[in-house]
């Protein structure tokens, strides 16, 4: 098993939303990493850190799981969506998303600040200038330490 964050602005898609959906597509990104990660990395079952971004405080709000693999995301083929890609072809898809299910919340929201005070997590990619991806790896001790921190039992 890996171990993801995956950033979502609340005001876009919330692990609130989440929960009543019960599972999404990850749909939208258009980050060749990120979209890399999906494809190649994601399984079915890996653990995800829900983090809100853009939002005040931004932070990790609960839990998801993958419980798909990565499929072509069909907003590339949409010409109404705003994640429409001419270049793509359903024989030649270039953007993935796997598919998450709600796993929990947090009783503690996780703070961006409550990460960067908690120097065990110094390393986090999250916390490293510069790292704005919307899917990034997390190592095990980190994630662990992130759900110690939001009290979760899930």
């Amino acid at each position: 098993m890996k171990y993801w964050l995956m950033k979502s602005e609340p005001d876009v898609f919330s692990l609130d939303q989440l929960k009543k959906d019960k599972t999404t597509w990850w749909n939208g990104v258009r980050n060749y990493q990120a979209r890399n990660f999906m494809m190649k990395d994601m399984q079915v079952g890996d653990a995800v850190l829900f983090y809100h971004s853009n939002a005040t405080p931004p932070g990790v709000a609960g839990l998801a799981r993958v419980s798909k693999v990565a499929e072509p995301d069909q907003e590339q083929f949409d010409k109404k969506s705003e994640y429409f890609d001419p270049k793509a072809t359903k024989e030649k898809p270039i953007w993935y998303c796997v598919q998450v299910e709600y796993v929990g919340h947090f009783k503690n929201f996780v703070s961006l600040q409550d990460l960067r005070d908690n120097e065990k997590l110094s390393e986090m990619l999250v916390l490293q200038k510069g790292s704005r991806l919307s899917i990034q790896p997390v190592d095990k001790k980190h994630f662990d330490i992130v759900k110690k921190m939001g009290g979760s039992t899930p």
